[in-house]
C-alpha cells in the first residue's frame, strides 16, 4: 500500500500546500496511507469513537475557538485523548495562532503540528487532490488510449495487431491521443480510472515502418491531451475462421482495473475491415448507452415482442379453426 511521511508532505512545494512545522518534529516519519482528511469535531469534546487516526486532522477557526471556550484542563484532556490514538498529524489553517498547550501536547506525543495560510475549505481541496495523486492505486497497461468524441477509448491487443495504426487514423479524423504503448492507469475516487502517458513517451507513437513519430509536432496540440478518464476498452483480436463473434451486441463483457469494471468489447481484425470506423462507432454507441439508449437491447426487445405477437396470432388461428 502506498504511503507518505509527514516530512514528504511538508517538503512538497508544487501542490501549493504552504505548510510549516510548529511542533512535534519527532513525529515527521508518521505515515499517511489514505487520501482523506478529517476535521475532529466531536473528538474535541472527548467523543473519539469515529476518529480516524490514519487521516490528517484539520483544525480550523471553529475547532480552535471551541477549544478556547473550554476550561484549559478540559481542552488538554481531550487533546491528549486524541493524540494518544496515534493520529498522523494535526494541521491548523488560516495561519491561526495556536495555544501553547497544543504545541506542548504535540511535542510530548510526537504528533507533527503543521500550519497553513489557506482557508480550511481551500486547503482540504488542495491536500485531498495531492493525496489522491500520490496514494491511490496506479498500474501500467499496454495499449493505446484515445479521446474519441469525449469517450476515453483504451485499445488493447497483441503486439502488431494494428492498435497504433488505428489510433493514427483516428488522429487524422480529428480525435486526440492520450498515450501510446505504455499507459499509467490511476484510480480516483469514487470509482473512476484515469489514464495518462509515461513521461518519456508523452506525445510519441511507434508506427512499424516509420519508427517513432511525435504526434504533437506533426498535428499540433489539438491532437493530444495529458490524461483522460477511461470509459471503454476495445480489444483488437485476429480474426479466426469458424469462431463465433458477438453479432447483436448483447454480450456484456467487463474489464477490471483496480476494482472498477469497464465495458469491454472484442473487435476481430482482418484485411478489409475499417477498424478506426468501428472504434468511432463504438464510442458513439457508448455515449448512447450512457444516456440510457441501448440499441442492441431495444432490437432484442422489439424482436421478442414481435415473436410473442406472432405466436399469439398463430395460437388464435389454430383455436379458431378447431372451433369451426
Amino acid at each position: 500500500m502506498a504511503a507518505l511521511t509527514i516530512q514528504e508532505i511538508l517538503d512538497e512545494k508544487e501542490a501549493g500546500l504552504a505548510l510549516e512545522l510548529l511542533a512535534g518534529g519527532a513525529g515527521l516519519n508518521n505515515m499517511i496511507r489514505v487520501p482523506r482528511i478529517q476535521k475532529p469535531g466531536l473528538a474535541l469534546t472527548g467523543y473519539t469513537t469515529n476518529l480516524h487516526p490514519d487521516r490528517a486532522q484539520v483544525l480550523g477557526s471553529t475547532e480552535l475557538s471551541f477549544l478556547a471556550q473550554l476550561p484549559q484542563r478540559k481542552a488538554v484532556e481531550h487533546l491528549k485523548k486524541i493524540c494518544q490514538m496515534g493520529v498522523s498529524c494535526l494541521i491548523v489553517t488560516k495561519s491561526l495562532e495556536t495555544p501553547a498547550y497544543l504545541r506542548e501536547i504535540a511535542d510530548s506525543h510526537k504528533i507533527p503540528l503543521l500550519r497553513t495560510s489557506h482557508l480550511s475549505s481551500n486547503f482540504i481541496s488542495l491536500i485531498t487532490r495531492f493525496l489522491e495523486e500520490r496514494l491511490l492505486p496506479t498500474s501500467t497497461l499496454h495499449g493505446v488510449l484515445m479521446d474519441v468524441l469525449g469517450v476515453g477509448v483504451l485499445l488493447q491487443g497483441k503486439s502488431g495487431v494494428g492498435k497504433s495504426e488505428c489510433a493514427l487514423d483516428l488522429i487524422l479524423r480529428g480525435y486526440r491521443l492520450v498515450a501510446d504503448d505504455v499507459i499509467k492507469a490511476r484510480f480516483k475516487l469514487p470509482s473512476v480510472i484515469f489514464g495518462e502517458g509515461m513521461d518519456l513517451l508523452h506525445y510519441h507513437m511507434e508506427i512499424r515502418g516509420l519508427g517513432i513519430i511525435n504526434i504533437k509536432h506533426l498535428f499540433g496540440v489539438a491532437a493530444i491531451r495529458e490524461r483522460k478518464k477511461i470509459d471503454l476498452v476495445l480489444e483488437l483480436v485476429e480474426w479466426e475462421e469458424g469462431k463465433e463473434y458477438d453479432r447483436l451486441g448483447l454480450e456484456q463483457l467487463k474489464y477490471d482495473i483496480h476494482g472498477v469494471e469497464l465495458p469491454l468489447m472484442r473487435i476481430p481484425v482482418r484485411p478489409g475491415r475499417n477498424i478506426s470506423t468501428i472504434v468511432e462507432v463504438a464510442a458513439r454507441n457508448q455515449l448512447l448507452k450512457e444516456m440510457g439508449y441501448h440499441s442492441a437491447q431495444e432490437f432484442q426487445d422489439l424482436l421478442e415482442k414481435r415473436m410473442a405477437e406472432t405466436a399469439r396470432l398463430h395460437a388464435h388461428t389454430i383455436i379458431g379453426d378447431n372451433l369451426e
